[in-house]
Order: structure tokens, then sequence, then C-alpha cells
């Protein structure tokens, strides 16, 4: 198991180095775009460049968009392959991409600040992913669910967690809340609007149901051993 954290470790670290250094790339490309249409601060996201605001730039924008889009997918495949090559088993393999994930984000801002010196705080807006539609919140949201990743995933290296129907009911229902408290301002967002106050109540629900679902099945399997 230790080994395997490492591993883990390691390759979210490196990688949440590789997805900061494609976020520097991305942003001297769209930047020039972006104060065009709408002159900001450099370090400000939003309001986000509309769809139809980046094909009248030019029609490569829309193939850079569908390729940011593939971009995003290989990380979630990457992210899963790694862990996949460390486990044994289907639970593990959960595990360990819960392991990878979680450093990858984290890291992932770590350098941002580092090389950008952004986001100003936790609280900053960021643009999370973009499938299906732009999830929008402060980064303190995706570090927070980074950090129950990466114990979750501890927890399940650690020791066989048996996961019934109600224990996954309970992880996909907060799973999806998350999500969703991400994506309810998604349609104002692909507007061109500013962000609206997130809602951190169904954030906060949707964590406290899926983690209650997990360690349910936690102390369950400590119980029987």
């Amino acid at each position: 198991m230790k080994r395997a954290v490492i591993a883990l470790c390691l390759f979210g670290i490196g990688f949440g180095y590789v997805e900061a250094a494609v976020v520097v790339y991305l942003r001297s490309i769209y930047e020039p775009i972006r104060q065009k249409i709408s002159p900001r601060p450099a370090d400000e996201l939003f309001p986000l460049i509309t769809s139809r605001q980046l094909q009248d730039a030019g029609p490569e924008n829309m193939h850079r968009l569908a390729t940011e889009l593939g971009r995003e997918a290989a990380t979630i495949l990457m992210l899963a392959a790694i862990g996949l090559a460390v486990a044994d088993n289907l639970a593990r393999w959960a595990g360990a991409f819960l392991i990878a994930f979680g450093v990858w984000d984290i890291s992932f801002y770590a350098f941002l600040k580092l090389l950008i010196g952004w986001p100003e705080s936790l609280l900053t807006w960021d643009l999370l992913f973009l499938i299906p539609v732009p999830w929008v919140g402060p980064v303190a949201a995706p570090v927070i669910v980074s950090l129950s990743m990466i114990v979750c995933g501890l927890i399940v290296l650690r020791r066989p967690i048996h996961l019934g129907a109600l224990h996954w009911i309970a992880i996909v229902l907060g799973g999806a809340i998350v999500v969703l408290a991400c994506c309810l301002d998604a349609p104002n967002t692909m507007r061109g609007g500013m962000p609206n106050p997130f809602h951190w109540g169904v954030f906060l629900i949707g964590e406290v149901i899926g983690l209650a679902g997990f360690g349910a099945a936690a102390i369950k399997a400590k119980q029987l051993n």
C-alpha cells in the first residue's frame, strides 16, 4: 500500500504541473480574444467567452474548444489508468483513482499559484470543468472535494470495504448534488454573465450525503474486521 500511495502521489503531483502548464498556455492564447470582447484584468476569468463569440473570433477557436474537451476526457482516463496500474481489484482501483484525482487537483492549483500567482485565494472563482456544461465555483469547492477523495481513497486501500446498495445510492447521489451545485449557474455563465453567488448549501448537502454513505460502509467494515 505504501508504495502504491507514493506512486499515486508522485503521478498526481507531476500531472498537476502538466495541467497547470497547459492552463498557462491556454490563457496566453485566449487572453487577446477576451480583452477584445470584454477588457478586464488578466487574472479575471469571468465573464466567459460565449461559443458565438469564440466562433466569430475565428473557426480555429472552435477546433481548439473541441480539443480542450477531448483533453479533459483524456485527463480522467489517465487518472483511471494509473489507479488500475496499482490496484488488484475493483475496490482498490476506485480508491487509487480517488487518491490520484485528489492529489492531481490540489497540485494543479498549487502550481498555478507558483507559476502565475493565481488563484488569489480559495474563494477565487474558477472554471472547473466543461463537460457537459461549464462547472464554475470558488477554488475552495474542488479542494474540499479533492481532500475528501484522498481520505476516502486511503481508507479503501487500507482495508476491504463492501459498499451495499444504500451506500452506493448515497455516494452517487451526493456526488450528483455536488456537481449540480457547480452547474446550476451554467445557463448564466454560458451567456457571458458574471457568476451568481455559489450554492454552498447545495454543495455541502452533497458532500455530507456522499461522505455519510461512504462512512457508514467504512464503519461497518471496521466492525467486521
